[in-house]
Protein backbone atom coordinates (compact mmCIF):
# COMPACT_ATOMS: atom_id res chain seq x y z
CA UNK A 1 0.00 0.00 0.00
CA UNK A 2 1.47 3.69 -0.92
CA UNK A 3 2.05 5.19 2.16
CA UNK A 4 3.20 9.38 1.64
CA UNK A 5 4.66 11.44 3.88
CA UNK A 6 2.88 14.98 3.61
CA UNK A 7 4.87 18.02 5.25
CA UNK A 8 4.98 21.85 5.54
CA UNK A 9 5.85 24.69 7.25
CA UNK A 10 10.03 23.62 8.21
CA UNK A 11 10.99 26.74 8.41
CA UNK A 12 14.38 25.94 9.27
CA UNK A 13 14.28 23.76 11.98
CA UNK A 14 16.00 21.11 11.18
CA UNK A 15 15.79 19.00 14.81
CA UNK A 16 11.77 19.12 13.96
CA UNK A 17 12.18 17.89 10.52
CA UNK A 18 14.68 15.02 11.68
CA UNK A 19 12.00 13.76 13.98
CA UNK A 20 8.95 14.03 11.52
CA UNK A 21 11.12 11.56 9.15
CA UNK A 22 12.56 9.56 11.61
CA UNK A 23 8.75 9.24 13.31
CA UNK A 24 7.14 9.02 9.60
CA UNK A 25 9.73 5.92 8.67
CA UNK A 26 9.43 4.38 5.40
CA UNK A 27 7.40 5.96 2.73
CA UNK A 28 6.34 5.71 -0.73
CA UNK A 29 6.75 9.65 -1.84
CA UNK A 30 7.32 12.90 0.26
CA UNK A 31 5.19 16.00 -0.86
CA UNK A 32 6.48 19.26 0.55
CA UNK A 33 3.59 21.97 0.71
CA UNK A 34 6.16 24.89 1.12
CA UNK A 35 8.24 27.01 3.57
CA UNK A 36 11.25 25.11 4.14
CA UNK A 37 13.13 28.34 5.20
CA UNK A 38 12.13 31.25 7.86
CA UNK A 39 11.92 31.99 11.14
CA UNK A 40 14.00 29.30 11.99
CA UNK A 41 18.23 28.41 12.01
CA UNK A 42 18.69 26.03 9.36
CA UNK A 43 17.73 26.91 6.78
CA UNK A 44 20.78 25.64 4.06
CA UNK A 45 20.23 22.34 5.95
CA UNK A 46 16.72 22.18 5.78
CA UNK A 47 16.74 22.36 2.06
CA UNK A 48 19.63 19.97 1.54
CA UNK A 49 17.62 17.41 3.55
CA UNK A 50 14.51 18.35 1.84
CA UNK A 51 16.09 18.27 -1.72
CA UNK A 52 17.58 14.88 -0.57
CA UNK A 53 14.21 13.15 -0.06
CA UNK A 54 13.66 9.68 -3.09
CA UNK A 55 10.47 10.92 -5.19
CA UNK A 56 9.70 14.16 -3.89
CA UNK A 57 7.29 16.99 -4.45
CA UNK A 58 8.10 20.20 -3.40
CA UNK A 59 6.15 23.52 -3.69
CA UNK A 60 6.89 27.14 -2.63
CA UNK A 61 5.43 28.83 0.15
CA UNK A 62 5.43 32.58 0.97
CA UNK A 63 9.01 32.81 3.13
CA UNK A 64 10.60 30.70 0.19
CA UNK A 65 9.25 33.31 -2.01
CA UNK A 66 10.70 35.94 -0.68
CA UNK A 67 14.35 34.50 0.54
CA UNK A 68 15.19 34.03 -3.38
CA UNK A 69 14.06 37.46 -3.85
CA UNK A 70 10.50 37.20 -5.36
CA UNK A 71 8.34 39.29 -2.79
CA UNK A 72 8.98 42.31 -1.26
CA UNK A 73 9.98 41.97 2.44
CA UNK A 74 7.89 44.55 3.64
CA UNK A 75 4.94 41.75 2.82
CA UNK A 76 5.79 40.48 6.67
CA UNK A 77 5.36 42.00 9.83
CA UNK A 78 8.97 42.80 11.65
CA UNK A 79 10.15 39.84 13.02
CA UNK A 80 9.60 37.67 10.12
CA UNK A 81 10.99 40.63 7.73
CA UNK A 82 14.21 40.17 10.51
CA UNK A 83 14.22 36.78 10.24
CA UNK A 84 14.16 36.79 6.09
CA UNK A 85 16.87 39.61 5.89
CA UNK A 86 19.36 36.66 8.05
CA UNK A 87 18.07 33.96 5.95
CA UNK A 88 18.68 36.02 2.66
CA UNK A 89 22.54 36.43 4.09
CA UNK A 90 22.68 32.70 4.95
CA UNK A 91 21.47 30.92 2.27
CA UNK A 92 24.18 28.85 0.04
CA UNK A 93 23.64 29.59 -3.77
CA UNK A 94 22.87 25.51 -4.27
CA UNK A 95 20.03 26.42 -1.62
CA UNK A 96 18.91 29.61 -3.88
CA UNK A 97 18.86 27.63 -6.77
CA UNK A 98 16.65 24.86 -5.07
CA UNK A 99 14.27 27.24 -3.83
CA UNK A 100 14.10 29.59 -6.93
CA UNK A 101 13.24 26.28 -9.35
CA UNK A 102 10.03 25.33 -6.74
CA UNK A 103 6.73 25.85 -8.39
CA UNK A 104 4.55 28.61 -7.23
CA UNK A 105 1.38 27.47 -8.73
CA UNK A 106 -0.60 24.62 -7.96
CA UNK A 107 0.25 21.04 -8.11
CA UNK A 108 -1.72 18.27 -8.95
CA UNK A 109 -0.83 14.54 -7.97
CA UNK A 110 -3.42 11.86 -8.99
CA UNK A 111 -6.65 12.78 -6.91
CA UNK A 112 -4.69 15.70 -4.91
CA UNK A 113 -4.53 19.12 -5.46
CA UNK A 114 -1.07 20.40 -3.30
CA UNK A 115 -1.44 23.92 -2.49
CA UNK A 116 0.76 26.11 -0.15
CA UNK A 117 -1.42 28.52 0.77
CA UNK A 118 -5.19 27.90 -0.85
CA UNK A 119 -5.70 26.63 -4.58
CA UNK A 120 -7.30 30.16 -5.19
CA UNK A 121 -4.00 31.81 -4.53
CA UNK A 122 -1.08 29.32 -3.57
CA UNK A 123 1.71 31.76 -2.26
CA UNK A 124 -0.27 33.43 -0.13
CA UNK A 125 -4.49 33.18 0.86
CA UNK A 126 -4.87 31.47 4.03
CA UNK A 127 -7.42 28.62 4.42
CA UNK A 128 -8.10 29.09 8.64
CA UNK A 129 -12.49 29.83 8.13
CA UNK A 130 -15.11 27.71 6.82
CA UNK A 131 -16.15 30.48 4.64
CA UNK A 132 -12.92 30.36 3.13
CA UNK A 133 -12.63 26.69 2.82
CA UNK A 134 -15.79 26.92 0.89
CA UNK A 135 -15.15 29.64 -1.26
CA UNK A 136 -11.80 27.56 -2.55
CA UNK A 137 -13.80 24.84 -3.26
CA UNK A 138 -14.22 26.08 -6.74
CA UNK A 139 -10.83 26.62 -7.33
CA UNK A 140 -9.52 22.45 -7.64
CA UNK A 141 -10.92 19.64 -9.80
CA UNK A 142 -9.88 16.91 -7.69
CA UNK A 143 -11.78 15.63 -4.49
CA UNK A 144 -9.09 16.63 -2.24
CA UNK A 145 -6.14 19.62 -1.84
CA UNK A 146 -4.00 19.45 0.72
CA UNK A 147 -2.36 23.16 1.76
CA UNK A 148 -0.29 24.27 4.46
CA UNK A 149 0.49 27.83 5.67
CA UNK A 150 -1.67 28.50 8.45
CA UNK A 151 0.38 25.92 10.51
CA UNK A 152 -2.93 24.91 11.96
CA UNK A 153 -3.40 20.73 11.63
CA UNK A 154 -7.34 20.56 10.62
CA UNK A 155 -9.56 19.16 8.30
CA UNK A 156 -12.27 20.93 6.40
CA UNK A 157 -15.00 19.30 5.08
CA UNK A 158 -17.14 19.70 2.33
CA UNK A 159 -20.63 18.38 3.46
CA UNK A 160 -22.83 17.77 -0.24
CA UNK A 161 -25.62 17.46 1.59
CA UNK A 162 -26.25 20.47 2.72
CA UNK A 163 -23.36 22.50 0.82
CA UNK A 164 -21.74 23.84 3.90
CA UNK A 165 -18.06 22.82 4.99
CA UNK A 166 -17.16 21.48 8.62
CA UNK A 167 -13.95 21.99 10.71
CA UNK A 168 -12.62 18.92 12.27
CA UNK A 169 -9.57 18.72 13.86
CA UNK A 170 -8.44 14.48 14.22
CA UNK A 171 -6.75 13.28 16.80
CA UNK A 172 -2.63 12.92 16.10
CA UNK A 173 -2.71 8.96 14.92
CA UNK A 174 -6.21 8.73 14.31
CA UNK A 175 -7.36 7.23 10.88
CA UNK A 176 -9.53 9.85 8.77
CA UNK A 177 -11.44 8.48 6.09
CA UNK A 178 -11.61 10.89 3.25
CA UNK A 179 -14.86 10.25 1.28
CA UNK A 180 -15.99 13.75 0.26
CA UNK A 181 -14.61 16.47 -0.83
CA UNK A 182 -11.95 18.19 1.46
CA UNK A 183 -9.24 20.69 2.53
CA UNK A 184 -6.78 19.53 4.73
CA UNK A 185 -3.69 21.02 6.13
CA UNK A 186 -0.88 18.79 7.64
CA UNK A 187 0.33 21.64 10.14
CA UNK A 188 3.73 22.91 10.74
CA UNK A 189 6.94 20.81 10.99
CA UNK A 190 8.67 23.51 12.28
CA UNK A 191 6.44 26.29 14.26
CA UNK A 192 3.34 25.03 14.74
CA UNK A 193 0.56 27.13 15.70
CA UNK A 194 -2.52 25.18 17.33
CA UNK A 195 -0.93 25.48 20.77
CA UNK A 196 0.46 21.82 20.53
CA UNK A 197 4.18 22.23 20.40
CA UNK A 198 5.14 18.73 18.93
CA UNK A 199 5.91 18.74 15.03
CA UNK A 200 2.97 17.89 12.57
CA UNK A 201 2.84 16.66 10.07
CA UNK A 202 0.38 13.69 8.11
CA UNK A 203 0.49 10.38 6.49
CA UNK A 204 -1.62 9.86 3.28
CA UNK A 205 -2.74 6.51 1.86
CA UNK A 206 -4.52 6.98 -1.70
CA UNK A 207 -5.19 3.28 -2.42
CA UNK A 208 -8.00 3.26 0.75
CA UNK A 209 -8.13 7.15 0.87
CA UNK A 210 -6.96 8.08 4.34
CA UNK A 211 -5.73 10.74 5.99
CA UNK A 212 -3.58 10.19 9.12
CA UNK A 213 -3.03 13.40 10.95
CA UNK A 214 0.47 12.77 13.04
CA UNK A 215 2.54 14.14 15.99
CA UNK A 216 6.16 14.16 17.13
CA UNK A 217 8.22 15.91 19.82
CA UNK A 218 11.40 17.72 19.49
CA UNK A 219 14.01 18.91 21.65
CA UNK A 220 12.84 22.52 21.67
CA UNK A 221 15.62 23.91 23.90
CA UNK A 222 17.85 23.48 21.35
CA UNK A 223 16.45 24.51 18.16
CA UNK A 224 15.65 27.71 20.94
CA UNK A 225 19.23 27.95 21.89
CA UNK A 226 20.90 28.07 18.38
CA UNK A 227 17.63 31.02 17.13
CA UNK A 228 19.15 33.10 20.14
CA UNK A 229 22.87 32.15 19.42
CA UNK A 230 21.79 33.04 15.75
CA UNK A 231 21.09 36.86 17.12
CA UNK A 232 17.03 35.87 15.35
CA UNK A 233 13.81 37.06 17.16
CA UNK A 234 13.67 36.01 20.39
CA UNK A 235 9.73 35.35 20.02
CA UNK A 236 10.70 32.74 17.13
CA UNK A 237 12.51 30.54 20.38
CA UNK A 238 9.53 31.92 22.52
CA UNK A 239 6.95 30.77 20.54
CA UNK A 240 8.19 26.84 20.07
CA UNK A 241 7.58 25.86 23.50
CA UNK A 242 3.75 26.70 23.64
CA UNK A 243 2.77 25.90 20.37
CA UNK A 244 1.71 29.74 19.16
Amino acid sequence: MTRILVISDIHANLTALEAVLADGGNVDETWCLGDIVGYGPDPNECVQRIRSLPKLTCLMGNHDTAAAGSLALAAFNHDARRSLVWHKETLSDESLTFLTGLPREVVVCGEVSLAHGSPRDPIWEYVMNTLTARLNLGFFSTPWCFVGHSHMQVVFQHRAMRDSVDIVVPAAGESYELTERAILNPGSVGQPRDRDPRAAYALFYPETKVWEPRRVEYDIPAVQKRILEAGLPPRHAERLAGGW
